[in-house]
């Protein structure tokens, strides 16, 4: 199911652990049945249930008389990125100046095969699940098919499945680099505070402190 990529996750629980994380928000990319169109991409919620993603999404969608009929769609969720200053990955004895930038991040890509639910107790029931992860703190009414203030609305939106066929992740920290190097962009990364900077430094950490076992 895991398809290994250049920066790969140590095993399939760190990626997992990552996407089982306080909110889960990426983007739905639906390939497009016209030709000369763009592949649709919709950004929303979506909770991880053992293998599978369940969410929901408003009937007008755009996308969705192709994800009815798509064979495969991928979910994609970005996080813990910042932009790596070029001098803070200068080489020793090399000029500041000379060093080369990069991205961190961390990326999960889920493919599956969509399964759209437009039965209104299902739809309650994918709502429920959502509510309970996204909202644990309770305070919604009743979700039913046909009694509470829900039921009215069901007609309105369609519900998703996509089942982890395939996962692509990628943790890119500069894994490859020495231990020196990355607590260097640590601790820059802290210093220069941007929104992201200290998410991406934490994930850095993260990979720094696990570098023996995971190498």
């Amino acid at each position: 199911m895991y398809l290994a990529r250049e920066y790969d996750p140590r095993d399939e629980a760190e990626w997992r652990e990552w996407l089982a994380g306080p909110e889960l928000f990426g983007q739905l990319v639906v390939n497009n049945s016209d030709p000369a169109g763009p592949p649709w991409v919709t950004p929303l919620h979506a909770t991880l249930r053992q293998d599978e993603l369940v969410l929901h999404l408003a009937v007008v969608n755009p996308c969705l008389a192709d994800l009815e009929v798509a064979s495969r769609v991928r979910f994609v969720v970005t996080g813990d990125s910042a932009y790596v200053h070029n001098q803070w990955r200068a080489r020793p004895g090399v000029p500041p100046e000379h060093g080369v930038p990069t991205s961190y991040y961390t990326s999960v890509q889920v493919v599956g095969t969509p399964q759209v639910v437009d039965d209104p107790a299902e739809i309650a029931e994918i709502l429920e699940l959502q509510f309970e992860d996204l909202q644990p703190d309770g305070g919604w009414a009743e979700l039913s098919a046909t009694d509470g203030p829900y039921a009215a609305m069901l007609p309105a939106i369609r519900g998703l499945r996509i089942p982890l066929e395939r996962v692509e992740a990628t943790f890119k920290y500069d894994d490859e680099k020495p231990a020196a190097h990355r607590e260097r962009v640590v601790e820059e990364l802290r210093r220069r505070g941007r929104p992201g900077d200290a998410e991406a430094a934490d994930a850095a950490r993260r990979r720094l402190d696990g570098s023996a076992e995971y190498r």
